[in-house]
């Protein structure tokens, strides 16, 4: 005699043909999940075979009438908390879940759902894939996938668990750290070697910092560090300091070498924020204010910071306008050979004349054109337009350009030069290209091979502020350069400044050995240019002679130097 129909069955087809059964008990036997139902003593009714295979369970604990009792007995698990959020969803349902730890570590979910007359049917399932597939994408959600550090959304999160904790006798540093010139090397050795730069930047910070530090990877060009412990703002310093010469040290990629600088804005708690969003927008606010300082700057958030970053926001926006505006121009400042006295070469200054706050100062906006990526546009405009001008003035006279170090980064720079030269028919040996020692810190060899391309044209190239940098003999031992210019600085106090008279001596005889000109700039009074004349140095410049001034102005200075006695 057959069995009598469970509790169940009834249930689910009271009238049910025994086809409709058998195709029911088809679906339960392929059902995914594991699936039973105990009956109101909590006795098993019915159980199908993945219910068995999730527990680990023998099939004789899978007959109807078994207690619910022996068959937790006989599992190797715990229970463990259930996701809070998912408990409540469960609870609006009319579900309650449960789940257990297994002694293999597999993570089974329990879906209980009570009916009236005292009896429960349950889903069972083996969450544990779900669960490494959810903390996989927990984990990317708060890392970033190119360096493996956490991402702003982690900083953030680190920051509110942290800031409670905060005082003056445990303060708290955020370091945002800004690279420059990345584009560039992205420009040069493709994505992937972007890519290698900026796993290698998340490994020398990794590599500076203490193992209570934290560093970050924001996005794009930007990294951060959160420094705990040491007394501030010394700490910081410290640590910003070292992270700015970790990261200006050659770069030795996969496909070439790079080198790139870093800027780093600090603000400390709690007395630059108590909050994770103010401590965060002031060490932001600071960042921007040390690139807007240049590459290689160190700022700590100062109150009033704000409304001066947005000034120069403001500014940089108009910037973008300057050149297609006509706001541009340059100013021309006559140089002078020593032997004759006479004008031989003038230096393009760039000028911006701002329509509502007058003329900019070019170390104001020269930093934040290389910042907003316009430096090379214009820099191709001040070649094409002193070219232009310089074709209209004697043979005998020189042109000098300026040539930012983010020019010498892209692979541009010789074809402009090329084009300015043909456009305006000016003999290549009548344009002089005018560099600062570090064009030549940069250590590239992409740096050396344009500057020997420019050479080949025909093109004299001069090292600009000379003395001022850290390694100039290296650098005059890296590229022969035409022209020596000794810097303002050491001619203010010439007359009375025996260290600076030996410095310019020592230049010029640098020079006369190696058979370099040397140009000593800011000469203001007969009392510098006799000194200068008696330490043998070729050519000068400066307001003794004549102050910057349009182009229609070189024509009558070169005339009136003309007149002057030698």
């Amino acid at each position: 005699m057959s069995a009598p129909p469970t509790d169940l069955q009834d249930d689910l087809s009271t009238a049910a043909l025994p086809g409709d059964l058998a195709l029911l008990n088809t679906a339960l036997a392929h059902l995914p999940t594991g699936l039973c139902m105990f009956d109101a003593d909590d006795r098993l009714l019915l159980a199908n075979a993945n219910y068995l295979k999730v527990w680990g369970l023998p099939p004789q604990l899978g007959r109807p009438g078994v207690r619910f009792a022996d068959i937790m007995a006989a599992t190797q698990g715990r229970e463990v908390d259930t996701d809070p959020a998912l408990a409540a969803k469960g609870q609006a349902l009319g579900t309650r879940y449960r789940e257990w730890l297994m002694a293999d570590g597999r993570r089974i979910r329990v879906a209980i759902t009570r009916l009236p007359d005292g009896r429960c049917v349950a889903l069972h399932e083996d969450i544990t894939g779900q669960l490494a597939v959810d903390g996989r994408a927990d984990y990317l959600a708060r890392h970033d996938a190119l360096t493996g550090l956490p991402n702003r959304s982690a900083l953030r999160a680190e920051l509110q668990a942290i800031m409670g904790t905060v005082s003056a006798q445990r303060p708290l540093a955020l370091l945002f750290v800004d690279l420059g010139h990345v584009k560039a090397v992205n420009d040069r050795l493709g994505q992937a070697g972007g890519d290698d730069l900026l796993r290698q930047v998340a490994r020398r910070l990794r590599a500076c910092t203490r193992e209570n530090d934290h560093v970050f990877r924001l996005g794009g060009d930007e990294f951060a560090v959160m420094q705990t412990g040491p007394l501030q703002p010394a700490g910081a310093q410290s640590l910003a300091n070292r992270l700015i010469c970790e990261l200006s040290s050659v770069f030795d990629l996969y496909n070439g070498r790079a080198n790139i600088s870093a800027s780093v804005g600090v603000a400390v708690a709690p007395p630059d924020g108590q909050a994770p969003d103010q401590l965060l927008r002031n060490a932001d606010l600071a960042r921007s204010k040390a690139k807007t300082q240049g590459h290689g700057q160190l700022c700590f958030f100062e109150p009033g910071m704000e409304g001066k970053v947005a000034a120069t926001r403001a500014l940089a926006a108009d910037l973008h306008q300057a050149l297609p505006r006509g706001e541009l121009e340059l100013a021309y400042q006559v140089q002078v050979n020593l032997t004759n006295m006479q004008a031989n070469g003038v230096e393009a200054l760039l000028r911006w004349n701002h329509p509502e706050l007058g003329r900019i100062p070019p170390d104001r906006f020269i930093p934040l054109a290389e910042q907003e990526g316009l430096i090379a546009s214009i820099g191709r405009w001040v070649l094409s337009r002193a070219c232009h001008d310089a074709a209209r003035w004697p043979q005998q006279i020189q042109v000098a350009v300026n040539v930012s170090p983010v020019q010498f980064r892209t692979d541009t720079l010789v074809a402009d030069v090329t084009a300015a030269l043909q456009d305006s028919g000016l003999t290549a040996s009548r344009l002089e290209i005018e560099v600062t020692e570090s064009v030549m810190l940069q250590g590239s060899d992409a740096v050396l091979q344009q500057m020997h391309a420019l050479r080949k044209l025909g093109v004299r190239v001069a090292m600009d502020d000379f003395g001022t940098g850290y390694s100039s003999l290296a650098s005059l031992r890296s590229f022969p350069f035409d022209r020596i210019k000794i810097d303002r600085s050491f001619v203010r106090e010439l007359e009375t400044s025996t260290d600076d008279l030996a410095i310019v001596r020592a230049v010029a005889g640098l020079g006369h050995s190696l058979g370099i000109a040397t140009t000593v700039e800011g000469v203001e009074t007969q009392a510098q240019l006799d000194a200068v004349l008696r330490e043998g140095c070729s050519d000068v410049q400066g307001y003794l002679f004549s102050r910057p001034g349009p182009a229609a102005d070189v024509a009558g200075h070169i005339q009136r130097l003309s007149l002057r006695p030698a």
